[in-house]
């Protein structure tokens, strides 16, 4: 795996307000956080991520020493928060300036400044090479005024040169938490903040970047809305489904049953789950049903296996893509 949710021990660098963590990983609180209990629940306090030099040595065919310095690359490192040690993290360029976590919650703080919005989750990825953050927002969708979204600002920084800081709006769906990557993947209502002096200074620009969300927002429950008002057939759901994982030419015997448990699951997802239940029967809910397997139903090693998947995956996301695409009206 690429990137993994960070332990230490029996430990994870993760936590969830209120609700378990599908996953099983770090800590549930009762209650919702605030932007200091997150970094302190999440272990994301304290890393003081900061550059250092790069410097190597060579030995020299006289038995000399020399010292070599890099003037224009620099390592970021940070402070382990399970051991106090002392970790390497990536190699940046001169005009990289560290952005804490603390910081990154912080600016939600700022660009929300909305009674009722509280932080949800937040975690480590990668050894503390990523992190990300969300916050709840007192925004709701109700597609078709029975199906349930609330809306999250998620918050995600790199330290290790290659992620700017970056802050995005999404959907979530209240009964199963399964995000809706394929909905905001053409969205303009998300703003980057490089890593440069001037990030902080650039909270107004972000705010009116993040009012086009709202819009999007609307376009997509319009979206969604007529999904859920037209009916999806199973003949139509099978067809969709052979079209997102399409067999190979000559299928053997274990892709033969692995599509039969495949297709078992979402049919079982479209036509018996209570996820599906005031929505059954619809091309909404077709999508849901996919997303749900994607998500929870999908074989993986374990659970661990499953989170990162979900979190990571572009192979993931992009079936999500595809799914709306092919269920969507018009």
């Amino acid at each position: 795996m690429a990137h993994q949710i960070e332990t230490y021990g029996n430990q994870a660098a993760f936590a969830s307000a209120r609700m378990d963590a599908w996953h099983r990983l770090g800590t549930v609180t009762q209650d919702c956080m605030t932007a200091e209990q997150v970094m302190e629940v999440a272990h994301l306090g304290g890393w003081n991520v900061r550059k250092i030099d790069i410097t190597g040595t060579e030995y020299c065919p006289d038995g000399g020493v020399n010292i070599i310095h890099a003037s224009d690359r620099f390592m970021t490192v940070r402070t382990n928060p399970f051991n106090g040690r002392t970790e390497y993290l990536g190699v940046v360029g001169n005009d990289y300036t560290p952005v804490q976590n603390e910081e990154v919650c912080e600016l939600l703080n700022i660009l929300v400044d909305e009674a009722g919005a509280h932080f949800e989750t937040a975690g480590s990825l990668n050894d503390g090479r990523r992190m990300f953050t969300t916050m709840k927002l007192p925004h709701t969708m109700r597609v078709g005024g029975v199906d349930g979204l609330d809306l999250y600002l998620a918050g995600t920084n790199g330290h290790d040169g290659t992620a700017a800081l970056r802050v995005d709006v999404t959907p979530v769906r209240i009964v199963c938490a399964n995000t809706q990557h394929a909905a905001f993947r053409q969205s303009r209502g998300h703003y980057s903040f490089r890593h440069t002096s001037g990030a902080k200074g650039r909270i107004e620009e972000a705010r009116q970047a993040l009012r086009l969300t709202w819009q999007y927002c609307e376009t997509f429950q319009a979206e969604a809305d007529r999904m859920i008002n037209e009916t999806l057939t199973n003949a139509e759901f099978d067809r969709i489904v052979a079209e997102l994982w399409p067999m190979p030419s000559n299928p053997g015997t274990r892709a033969k049953n692995n599509r039969e448990r495949r297709h078992g699951e979402l049919r079982y997802l479209l036509e018996a789950a209570d996820t599906q239940k005031v929505i059954r029967g619809t091309r909404w809910a077709g999508y849901q049903a996919i997303t749900e397997y994607l998500d929870h139903k999908a074989p993986a090693k374990n659970d661990l296996v499953r989170a990162n998947r979900v979190l990571t995956s572009g192979a993931l996301t992009d079936v999500k893509a595809k799914a709306f695409d092919l269920l969507k009206v018009g």
